[in-house]
């Protein structure tokens, strides 16, 4: 219905389904299955019933120009001095939850046969369980992921992370597990409640516009060094470098912008609204099976690493409940816990370790698809 060179008409579309994945986030519905998944699976649907075309240049310039930007404006406020001041044991633990996700990556690579996108799916899951789903993108832009295998692979970890969410808000009321890891927070608030509720940073226009412009001076500038350097495919981790340097250089300055991660996200949505306009569902339907499975090996290899590690050294369950979930959902999600359970004290090193996951993801996930390539 929609001709691929129809611009307006498919920018509607994309905008259309990243306001819709935002409405849900902030409802009920969201809180059991992600807008993430609702964007993308409308725009399977839009782009196999011939509503929208399955290849379009707006599609490019997505993920192509706009994508790349997300991850200054997310990365903005990666000050490592205040994360390792504020995050305290949490980002402890979240070290373990991260290892957790690495040897969970490992174990279901040797287990399970996942074809030629094995190497990069343990790529992108591993980045996207230490730090999220603009990582998990990030990775896939750097490892030169076809759209559909990028579809399929999110499709794939999409429900298991809503299955890794549930699991750890689920945790504190399991007596047995409180007996083996004690747990003085959840003693004092005693609170079992399982709403999650994520709020979204408001925008002011002049702290857009300088946030919009630094992302697009660092994305060119990472361009530029990455044709320079003869290594093309890595310009998504130079632009991480880029930025957590001007995060580090200028803390003071770049921690008084409000809206730049609410803008970060909005990309990320159009983005994934793109994959889905753009992808074949008929392609990769039998990888999407194997690629559930292995990921749930992963999600659950980290929680009986996490949990193991704070039996070991003594670190608190609540504080090891929220590390794992600054990992594996995102800081957001992980401050939402923190707060519904009432374990307020923790909001700060839950939103702390979510950003020091973004950091240090790109990086992990990359280095995981090399070394699982060569084995």
């Amino acid at each position: 219905m929609i001709g691929a060179d129809d611009h307006f008409a498919i920018a509607a579309v994309l905008l259309g389904l990243a306001f819709f994945g935002f409405w849900v986030e902030g409802n009920a519905l969201g809180r059991k299955v992600s807008g993430v998944v609702w964007v993308i699976s409308l725009g399977i649907l839009l782009g196999n019933t011939g509503i929208v075309p399955l290849d379009a240049p707006a599609y490019g310039l997505v993920g192509g120009t706009l994508m790349p930007m997300a991850i200054p404006l997310l990365l903005f406020k990666a000050d490592m001095r205040r994360i390792f001041r504020e995050s305290g044991r949490v980002l402890f633990g979240f070290a373990f939850a991260a290892a957790g996700t690495v040897l969970g990556a490992l174990i279901g690579f040797l287990l399970l046969d996942l074809g030629a996108i094995g190497a990069k799916a343990a790529g992108v899951y591993t980045a996207g369980w230490i730090g999220g789903a603009v990582n998990f993108v990030a990775v896939s832009e750097a490892l030169e992921m076809t759209s559909e295998e990028f579809a399929v692979a999110m499709g794939a970890s999409s429900p298991v992370s809503v299955i890794a969410l549930m699991s750890l808000a689920a945790l504190p009321s399991i007596a047995l597990l409180r007996r083996f890891v004690p747990s003085t927070h959840i003693d004092v608030t005693g609170d079992t409640s399982n709403d999650l509720e994520v709020t979204v940073q408001d925008m002011k226009l002049l702290h857009t516009l300088g946030a919009l412009a630094l992302a697009a001076g660092i994305c060119a500038l990472a361009a530029w060094v990455s044709a320079w350097s003869g290594y093309p495919q890595y310009n998504i981790l130079i632009i991480t470098v880029l930025s957590l340097a001007v995060a580090n250089l200028f803390p003071a300055r770049l921690q008084k912008l409000e809206g730049e991660f609410t803008l970060g996200m909005l990309i990320m949505f159009v983005f994934f609204a793109a994959i889905g306009c753009s992808t074949d569902a008929t392609a990769f339907l039998g990888t999407a099976v194997v690629l559930f499975f292995y990921g749930l090996i992963i999600i659950f290899t980290h929680i009986a690493v996490a949990l193991t590690a704070a039996r070991l050294f003594r670190i608190d369950l609540a504080e090891m409940i929220i590390a794992s979930a600054a990992a594996m959902v995102g800081p957001a999600p992980a401050a939402a816990i923190a707060s519904a359970r009432g374990w307020t004290h923790l909001v700060t090193p839950a939103l702390m370790c979510g950003v020091f996951g973004y950091a240090i993801a790109n990086f992990i996930g990359v280095a995981v698809a090399r070394v699982f390539g060569a084995m």
